[in-house]
């Protein structure tokens, strides 16, 4: 559809600028910058005293608690660590995230297990949608949040459902990158 090697694309986040990597004289690959996080609680939008939420303890009806991490890339997300996040819970706690009374607009959720600085399993509970197979704003999330808790580096390979993606926060500019595989999913025809 396009020979250029860089398009844009317009989001309700804003528009997002794509490079295309080219293999075979196929899109093999695209690296999405994402823009600049979003780390105040009053732009996220979450309820408290303005600031950033770093570790921060969430308290749930069933007397749950989890140290939160919250963070913006256009829609709010709450990052969570877990230790086994296979076989973790997400069906009964992500809603009760999700909609819990700190979020006025209700929160996107990742569940997310520490493999290496440089690498993490991510499962998302989407607001909305219940689990998903992936998600790019959240991947960038936790890669912000995995920075700002000491717990990543700066470049991830987020592992997700659906495949796995590349992220990278950067330094200068403070803008998170986000690059994944270019594949086929389906065909269809339309008839007029």
């Amino acid at each position: 559809m396009t020979d250029s090697k860089r398009i844009s694309v317009e989001t309700p986040a804003g528009i997002k600028h794509l490079d295309l990597h080219i293999k075979n004289k196929k899109v093999d690959s695209v690296r999405v910058d994402m823009g600049e996080p979003i780390l105040q609680r009053e732009r996220i939008p979450m309820q408290g005293a303005p600031g950033m939420v770093i570790n921060e303890t969430l308290l749930l009806e069933d007397g749950v608690k989890f140290e939160i991490t919250a963070v913006s890339m256009g829609n709010p997300h709450v990052i969570i660590y877990v230790e086994d996040v296979k076989n973790f819970p997400v069906h009964k706690y992500g809603p009760m995230v999700e909609n819990h009374h700190l979020f006025p607009n209700r929160t996107n959720v990742e569940f997310v297990q520490i493999v290496s600085p440089d690498e993490v399993i991510q499962r998302t509970w989407e607001r909305g949608s219940g689990e998903t197979l992936a998600c790019g704003t959240g991947a960038s999330a936790v890669t912000v949040a995995g920075v700002l808790t000491g717990r990543t580096g700066r470049r991830n390979r987020v592992r997700l459902n659906g495949g796995d993606l590349e992220t990278e926060w950067r330094e200068d500019d403070n803008h998170v990158f986000l690059t994944g595989p270019a594949v086929e999913v389906f065909q269809g025809v339309w008839e007029d």
